[in-house]
């Protein structure tokens, strides 16, 4: 295994008037690891459309998972999908980017913007071989990734965003080019910068878009471990072994409980010191522990990070909040669903007291549904997740 990894986050606004969004982006898994993900702009927007994106996102991501040639993909889409009476076509615009090994990217594109490619925080070519399937020019490119590339795809309403019914000649594929170049070399992660784009594509529309808008993004980067201690070992006399292997893992730590923070604390032979609470931030109060990244509370701020991470998976209207706030649950999520791309949980089974008191709805078994949701989860949004039970 190499030391990249891939970093994917995709953001989405619909055409104004709309419940449903006529793009879809699919992510996909094939047995060995590697990752399928499709762009799929479906014809004109509304129910219709997001119905012919989501089969051909769908078709073409599981298929390709398992293994089958894009001509097959190109064949089963056209044979399922409905024929338009107004505009003879059957199916979606789509871009599709098979991340191989961390190491290669295959890039295949049909009739949607041009994938932008920003290496060394600056817009590079690369070549695009084309093919013909089914009587459609369709575009392959192989490309090296190298640490830091960037690759934005996107849906043809990001081009041309205007809030006039006619194409905005001054908001090319270039000019989007030039605007994330500015951007790029700040490092934020690849959801924050799908948000900045399709802001900006608003922000154009005048908050009233003609055209559904999407933006996927792929970057690169280093892999990063972080890892998380959840709860004293159900045997007391598994604290030192617990705590040996938890901090002999390279990377950020996280400890969430109290009683877990103190047993951290005399294996390190270090003070805790619990900060004031601030009411602005909202939660329970942090700690500090020399050592450590993070000190919380556990099963309440544990909780509120599996309900992040279901938001960020479904409809992500709490990004805005939980991506800049500072109380404890914002910045566990932001650690685990931003930085980290390895996670390894440590969980105690030792039952806390205060949690089976009959008036009590956080018992043990909600203790551990929470950890098992949130490696769910975490493994949807493209992390490596290892827990490891006390």
């Amino acid at each position: 295994m190499n030391d990249l990894s891939i970093d994917i986050g995709y953001k989405s606004i619909n055409h104004f008037g709309e419940p449903l969004c006529g793009d879809t982006v699919a992510v996909a898994q094939q047995a060995n690891g590697d990752k399928i993900v499709v762009l799929a702009d479906g014809l004109r927007s509304g129910v219709k459309a997001s119905i012919l994106s989501t089969l051909t996102s769908k078709i073409i991501s599981t298929m390709m998972a398992e293994g089958m040639p894009l001509e097959e993909c190109v064949h089963t889409i056209a044979a399922t999908l409905p024929i338009s009476s107004e505009y003879d076509v059957a199916y979606s615009t789509f871009t599709i980017m098979h991340i191989k090994d961390n190491e290669e990217l295959e890039l295949i594109q049909y009739e949607n913007p041009r994938v932008i490619l920003i290496r060394d925080f600056a817009a590079t070519d690369y070549e695009m071989v084309e093919h013909v399937i089914d009587g459609k020019k369709i575009y392959r490119s192989e490309i090296k990734l190298q640490e830091d590339d960037m690759f934005i795809a996107m849906s043809d309403g990001c081009p041309g965003a205007n809030s006039e019914l006619s194409y905005n000649k001054e908001w090319t594929e270039a000019d989007i080019a030039s605007f994330m170049e500015t951007i790029a070399p700040v490092g934020y992660p690849a959801k924050t910068l799908a948000t900045i784009l399709v802001e900006e594509c608003n922000k154009l529309y005048k908050g009233k878009p003609i055209d559904d808008a999407t933006a996927c993004i792929l970057r690169v980067i280093k892999r990063v471990q972080v890892n998380l201690l959840f709860g004293p070992p159900a045997n007391r006399e598994d604290c030192d072994r617990m705590m040996s292997l938890f901090f002999s893992k390279a990377g950020k730590h996280i400890i969430c409980g109290g009683t877990t923070a103190s047993i951290a604390a005399d294996y390190l032979g270090k003070p805790i010191k619990t900060n004031r609470v601030n009411p602005s931030l909202g939660g329970p109060p942090m700690s500090e522990i020399e050592g450590v990244e993070l000190v919380t509370e556990g099963i309440v701020t544990i909780d509120h990070v599996v309900k992040n991470a279901r938001d960020y998976l479904a409809n992500d209207e709490g990004f805005a909040e939980w991506s800049v706030s500072h109380d404890a649950a914002s910045l566990v999520s932001r650690t685990l669903f931003e930085e980290a791309t390895d996670i390894n949980f440590f969980v105690g089974r030792a039952v806390n007291p205060a949690h089976q008191e009959a008036d009590m709805p956080l018992n043990f078994s909600v203790k551990m549904n929470m950890i098992e949701e949130l490696s769910a989860s975490l493994e949807k949004m493209g992390k490596r997740v290892k827990v490891s039970y006390f």
